[in-house]
């Protein structure tokens, strides 16, 4: 299974509302892969969908929903995630047992960790990006 972003879910403040990022999944296989989404805050973030299959050679978006944020620092908040794959067995996929199901080792494991930019941060990479893009157009 391969990710997009592959390491880093950047959210972007304000975190007063619903914030929302996407991670794309790609099976590059010839079979069909079972996932699952987890998370170290499930409270925190809405997942969707956060378990289902991909056909071969398909993409499908995966929307996560960084709910409103009491804490007075995002950057010191530590959230990751972790997007578990494994091929379909030719019988079909249980979505509920087939974790249950596969031996230690059996699937494969993707960690991300979620980074949390307030608007500060985001006009000041904003800026930076304008700048390095006027110096090398000219």
């Amino acid at each position: 299974l391969q990710l997009y972003p592959e390491k880093e879910l950047v959210f972007k403040g304000p975190f007063t509302k619903v914030v929302t990022t996407t991670l794309q999944l790609t099976n590059p296989t010839d079979k069909t892969v079972c996932f699952k989404v987890k998370t170290t805050a499930p409270k925190q973030y809405y997942v969707r969908p956060n378990s289902g299959i991909i056909l071969s050679k398909k993409t499908i978006n995966i929307s996560i929903m960084l709910q409103p944020l009491l804490h007075d620092n995002p950057a010191e908040l530590r959230h990751k995630f972790m997007v578990q794959s494994v091929f379909m067995p030719e019988s079909g996929c249980n979505l509920e047992t087939i974790w249950k199901s596969v031996p230690d080792g059996g699937f494969m494991d993707s960690k991300l960790r979620a980074v949390l930019l307030p608007v500060s941060e985001v006009r000041r990479r904003r800026l930076r990006i304008s700048y390095l893009l006027s110096y090398t157009l000219y």
